[in-house]
């Protein structure tokens, strides 16, 4: 009991330790194994271990699936609100994109195909229904150890020193680092130069850092980490598999696409957060007021 408290007076350290150590196996399989310029299309073996942490973790704090947000009540109902959000999102996303190039005369069709994502663009061209599966099951092996890890346990554990607001400040200032690997990578490999590379390594950052922030807030505001995974799974899912096809080539407007998705989305959240505090302060002050009514009679 002493040790369970003694984490809870002093929960960055582990939670330091926990990162560093998912962050050892991500950069081992990024620059030593590039299991995601295989076959397999996808950096999968360090979230697989990532999740086997993750486990080990809950067990360590004494927590269990529903302390970190996984509730079976609510899983179908708020990964299908997630999965639904992304979906309108990108509508909105694509669509501005098909109009910028149709004013340019560059457009020619959207298309279907699983591709691997990377900072410098999409690459390989996949039609088989096996790569889709792939797809599939390698973007849900991601959302599950990044939800659970970065919004269900960091929060949680972060949440019993700061408060909602600062825990998911630093855990979604972890997960943009955590992304720094793949444009660290490419210019190692020589495929960006120093500017390229420190362009898209800050731009990589504040963008996973906003995208972390507003999977926190839906998070907050559902209760669970399930409508922050359906959201997570369907950006990553439609990035790989749907395409926009030009007269010089494909996904050259990608970055665009996604910042509108992910701009968009951050504010409509944003706003639904704010809101929610609003209403939650103004329910305790009418509380108060009913409290003090109430010691005056």
């Amino acid at each position: 009991m002493k040790d369970n408290k003694e984490r809870k007076n002093h929960p960055t350290t582990g939670i330091y330790l926990i990162y560093i150590l998912c962050f050892i196996f991500r950069v081992f399989e990024y620059f030593v194994l590039r299991t995601d310029q295989t076959f397999w299309g996808e950096a999968f073996i360090h979230k697989l271990l990532g999740i086997g942490i993750l486990f080990a973790a809950l067990k360590l704090y004494h927590l269990n699936f529903k302390d970190i947000g996984l509730t079976s009540g609510t899983f179908l109902f708020n990964t299908a609100k997630g999965l639904i959000f992304g979906w309108i999102l990108f509508v909105i996303a694509y669509l501005a994109e098909i109009m910028i190039l149709i004013s340019k005369g560059n457009f020619l069709k959207l298309d279907l195909y699983v591709s691997s994502y990377s900072v410098t663009g999409n690459f390989n061209n996949h039609t088989s229904l096996l790569f889709f599966i792939l797809c599939i099951a390698g973007n849900t092996i991601n959302v599950v150890m990044e939800e659970g890890v970065f919004r269900g346990l960091f929060q949680n554990i972060l949440e019993n020193r700061y408060s909602i607001t600062v825990s998911a400040l630093i855990a979604s200032m972890l997960f943009g680092i955590w992304h720094i690997a793949a444009p660290i990578r490419s210019f190692l490999d020589g495929m960006m130069g120093l500017e390229q590379f420190i362009a898209n390594a800050i731009m990589l950052l504040v963008t996973t850092f906003l995208i972390g922030f507003k999977f926190a807030m839906l998070t907050k505001l559902t209760g669970s980490i399930h409508m922050a995974m359906g959201d997570h799974f369907f950006n990553n899912t439609i990035i790989n598999t749907l395409h926009v096809i030009t007269k010089t080539g494909a996904d050259e407007l990608m970055l665009i696409r996604i910042s509108i998705a992910q701009s968009v989305s951050f504010i409509i959240v944003l706003w639904l957060y704010v809101s929610a505090i609003k209403t939650s302060l103004k329910q305790r002050r009418n509380l108060r007021k009913n409290y003090q009514f109430r010691g005056n009679l």
